[in-house]
């Protein structure tokens, strides 16, 4: 009996999780360039805390243990198989287009060699610890988050942060903003909102230099070091042939309920590519991969794919603010409630998700100032997620 082709594109929140889930039903070929897969939402905190940083990267050759990683990238795509820059095709059964979405430095990191992108975490964290005055443009949940981890660790640098939008974190209850106000006031972060500047600063982000700009309304603000938080890009180029399917507007592929690419039923997408009306998060993107998971399993049993996905229609988030604060809105009964502080940091904010994980994929990460090439494997006491 033949065993079945996956392909699955990009092993980020989603590509990694779901590889783990078919690996052990299907032939998984998994293509990243990447050597790991990145818990990018633990970068801010990398810059702040360098000898941290190697916990946000597990090896792909320990979470995928049954099937192979290509260290490729896809340039088309179409309904049989995948063709690689490299110039190599994989012909497959089933293909995932988990690609994933792209934001500045130091949201997430530039290099697809582990050891590479922990030099650039040293380098910006070094920078950053000599600058008196940081500049932070975008009051996004990633330039808040930038803002803080830099507080907790540095109490006395002055941190700017300019946002051209009216409010923070609009779109969630009342009472989240307002808890999200008063812990930036705690902790000394100017947020200035309905701000812009004429031009974004000559010298490079994350480059200790004199910097001043200008906004829109006459001030004059000055640093040591800024950071650009904000840009999101979807990573979906290698689409735009028209091979398997178009594009909207956004860049997004069109996906059905269940979460297949038009009318190819052996073509699913998942996470920040897709054109679900959420935000692009981690958490979205999980649970896109367990629905595909259940659905490409069905296939293989030779039963229909009834597994379906929707939206919440209302957004999601757990902000943490360092490691003992932030603010939160989840999913209740009776519709979205906000989440205390102490439940976004035992959640997300103590360790990043690190422990959740470590779980998902069996690999226990070794405890800060240890050499990272040493993980230990426990996949045969944790069973994956």
């Amino acid at each position: 009996m033949s065993t079945t082709r996956v392909a699955i594109i990009g092993a980020g929140y989603g590509g990694a999780a779901l590889a783990r889930q078919l690996q052990d039903r299907a032939d998984i070929t998994l293509i990243e360039p990447r050597d790991a897969f990145v818990n990018v939402a633990g970068s801010l905190r990398a810059i702040a805390r360098p000898e941290w940083a190697s916990n946000i990267f597990f090896p792909l050759n320990r979470i995928l243990t049954r099937g192979t990683h290509l260290k490729d990238r896809a340039v088309s795509v179409d309904p049989s198989g995948v063709t690689l820059a490299s110039g190599d095709r994989v012909e497959v059964d089933y293909i995932v287009l988990a690609t994933g979405s792209t934001y500045p430095f130091p949201a997430n990191p530039v290099s697809d060699n582990t050891e590479a992108a922990l030099t650039d975490f040293q380098a910006t964290h070094d920078a950053l610890a000599e600058a008196g005055r940081v500049l932070i443009v975008g009051g996004g949940p990633v330039g808040l988050e930038l803002a803080a981890e830099t507080r907790e660790i540095w109490p006395h640098k002055t941190i700017t942060v300019i946002e051209p939008g009216t409010e923070l974190l609009p779109g969630f209850l009342p009472e989240v903003r307002a808890a999200l106000h008063d812990q930036l006031t705690m902790l000394r972060i100017d947020v200035l909102t309905n701000t812009r500047i004429d031009e974004l600063p000559e010298v490079a982000p994350g480059v200790l230099d004199d910097i001043s700009v200008t906004t829109t309304d006459g001030r004059t603000i000055e640093a040591d070091i800024w950071f650009r938080a904000y840009g999101v890009s979807l990573n979906t180029g290698y689409l735009t042939d028209g091979n398997l399917t178009s594009l909207n507007g956004r860049g997004e592929v069109a996906v059905n309920d269940n979460l297949t690419v038009g009318q190819h039923s052996n073509v699913y997408a998942i996470g920040d590519i897709t054109n679900m009306a959420e935000a692009k998060m981690a958490g979205y993107a999980g649970q896109h991969a367990a629905i595909v998971a259940q659905n490409i399993l069905a296939q293989i049993d030779g039963a229909e794919p009834t597994a379906t996905y929707q939206p919440l229609g209302y957004p999601m988030i757990l902000l943490p603010l360092g490691t003992s604060t932030g603010v939160g809105q989840l999913p209740a009964e009776d519709g979205p409630t906000m989440a205390p502080a102490e439940l976004v940091t035992q959640i997300k904010g103590a360790d990043i998700f690190t422990a959740s994980f470590e779980q998902q994929f069996g690999i226990t990460q070794l405890p800060i100032g240890t050499e990272a090439d040493a993980l230990t494997d426990t996949t045969a006491q944790v069973e994956p997620a």
